[in-house]
């Protein structure tokens, strides 16, 4: 809920209490208001709507305190010119010029023209260069890249097509009398929400390997469409040397890109953390309850039952989904990944094939 909506909510209520019950004085000891404020709130309300009940700062600019106009577009010509700089570096320019702002200055600069933030100075830069037709800067070029960089990593998740991007996390199951640890590796495509799970009693780059190696990439490789890139955390199952990281390894042999979640970002990640919720609470904790695993193959095998139920009988509300099931959006739109492919090899490499020797 937003500041304005709760001021304007309990004005709203005053009013239709004071319509439903016919009894303005009622409703304003009900409500905790005077009978002056409910016919002010009326008044208000009949005259502007419910922008009427806002908060009207009664304040007047004083032009007098604000610095010169002249210094004032220095300002914003240093700001746009460089959008990644603070309000104390452009203050610090601003000096090497012979112009003297505090960074505080340079703050009430930026506030009156609503670019206090990094975010809303990048945005103003481009409605300004898409009007005026500026060519970008090298400061600016890089300004840039690091929005569209921040936005790949906490904004929402951009999916194409099946295989366009896969998500993959680690999932600790629990510890199972003479089993040991038990551990789960996860893939969800995140455009059907297709998704895979094998067990493993750890988690090492083998496991994460082999997981891509024997569920996944057979499972794209059949519909004859390729996994193009994939986006995991930072663990160490995942992330290494290349030349000595299997899971590494795999990736690049294969064609696959690797892209990583910020560090201590796990939402980043959403859709297999919120998948893992899932399986949770509909698999594991009732699975638990109504058998006693000794070896991991057999949990496997349920574990394989629930996984054709989700994927082929489950209806999921996901983005792309619209009620259907993850087979039923990933089959119905095969055309759009194919139509995208171009001289794409559906056999495994020769080094993938190694590779799966290995494992």
């Amino acid at each position: 809920m937003t500041m304005h909506q709760k001021i304007v909510k309990p004005k709203m209520g005053l009013l239709e209490l004071g319509k439903q019950l016919g009894n303005v004085a009622e409703a304003c000891r009900i409500m905790g208001y005077s009978r002056d404020s409910y016919y002010r709130f009326l008044k208000q309300f009949q005259m502007n709507g419910e922008e009427g009940l806002r908060e009207i700062s009664k304040s007047k600019p004083n032009p007098k305190n604000r610095v010169a106009s002249d210094l004032e577009e220095a300002v914003l010509r240093k700001t746009f010119e460089y959008p990644a700089y603070g309000q104390v570096r452009i203050s610090n320019e601003l000096r090497r010029e012979g112009l003297f702002i505090s960074p505080g200055g340079v703050r009430c600069v930026w506030l009156r023209h609503d670019l206090e933030v990094f975010q809303k100075r990048l945005k103003a830069l481009e409605a300004r260069a898409a009007q005026e037709g500026l060519v970008y800067t090298e400061a600016q070029l890089v300004a840039l890249e690091k929005k569209k960089e921040e936005e790949r990593e906490h904004g929402e998740i951009v999916s194409e097509h099946p295989g366009y991007l896969g998500s993959q996390d680690t999932f600790y199951v629990g510890n199972l009398k003479g089993v040991g640890r038990v551990y789960q590796q996860t893939f969800v495509d995140t455009y059907c929400k297709y998704a895979d799970a094998k067990l493993y009693t750890n988690k090492t780059p083998l496991t994460a390997a082999d997981m891509l190696n024997d569920r996944v990439l057979p499972f794209y490789n059949s519909h004859e469409i390729p996994l193009l890139r994939v986006l995991t955390d930072r663990g160490t199952e995942f992330c290494g040397v290349i030349e000595h990281h299997p899971y590494e390894l795999l990736l690049g042999l294969e064609g696959v890109e690797h892209t990583k979640t910020k560090a201590r970002h796990p939402q980043t990640n959403g859709i297999c953390e919120r998948f893992h919720k899932t399986i949770l609470n509909e698999f594991y904790q009732v699975a638990f309850r109504k058998k006693v695993y000794d070896s991991l193959e057999t949990l496997q095998a349920d574990l394989d039952d629930w996984l054709k139920d989700y994927n082929e009988d489950r209806p999921h509300t996901g983005r792309w989904c619209f009620g259907k099931t993850p087979m039923e959006t990933f089959k119905e739109s095969l055309h759009i990944a194919k139509e995208k492919m171009i001289g794409y090899d559906e056999q495994m490499s020769d080094g993938a094939v190694a590779v799966s020797e290995q494992l």
